[in-house]
């Protein structure tokens, strides 16, 4: 797979659950603990920790550790590029060739 289709399926998939944008409305208002975000959720560790995995990974969400604890905050840089990405499929792009197909 081409890896700019891959870098765009990273970022799409952490917006395609409803468990993780249930967490980055949370987030919306600031960072959060993990044991914060596992409350509200009521969900277990391990569910957690997997759609953290997938928020971070696709660079919206910035994690780091405290104590035995991580912590959670959007991340505006990877939301940045998540809207260029976004923007950029979306944009229509037609060219003379594209419209004389028959």
């Amino acid at each position: 797979m081409n890896t700019e289709y891959q870098d765009q399926v990273t970022v799409f998939k952490a917006f395609c659950d409803e468990n993780r944008l249930q967490i980055l409305e949370m987030l919306r208002s600031g960072e959060k603990c993990a044991c914060k975000l596992q409350e509200n959720l009521d969900i277990g560790q391990s569910s957690l920790s997997y759609h953290m995995k997938i928020l971070c990974d696709s660079g919206v969400v910035a994690s780091w550790q405290v104590g035995k604890w991580t912590h959670y905050k959007i991340s505006e840089q990877g939301c940045e590029r998540a809207k260029q990405m976004l923007e950029a499929i979306s944009t229509t792009n037609q060219t003379d060739e594209d419209t004389n197909c028959c």
